[in-house]
């Protein structure tokens, strides 16, 4: 007995709108993040879904880049945090949104 594709891919696409809202809806520089990480790992559910239902393994290595991705991401991200955490004193969004000029 399996679980059929359509219930993963039903599942990435939730992850994946509740990944847009949590980027759209948030202002906490963190959970917008995660939020990313979230609709990335949604994708991840989808190959892995499409690899298992036609029995390939392309979508697993194209896994593989999207984690690498996520990671880089992550470490890009939190580090921009952290630098403008420390000129600035607070990492609210509408704040750093001023930065422009």
């Amino acid at each position: 007995m399996t679980i059929p594709t359509n219930y993963f891919l039903a599942l990435s696409g939730v992850l994946f709108i509740l990944g847009v809202l949590g980027v759209l809806i948030r202002r906490n520089s963190i959970v917008i993040l995660m939020s990313i990480e979230l609709m990335l790992n949604s994708a991840n559910l989808a190959f892995i879904a499409f690899a298992r239902a036609f029995e390939a393994h392309t979508g697993q290595v194209l896994v593989f880049f999207v984690i690498a991705v996520g990671a880089a991401e992550v470490a890009i991200g939190l580090s921009m945090i952290v630098s403008i955490y420390r000129s600035r004193g607070n990492i609210d969004i509408d704040q750093i949104s001023q930065l422009k000029g």
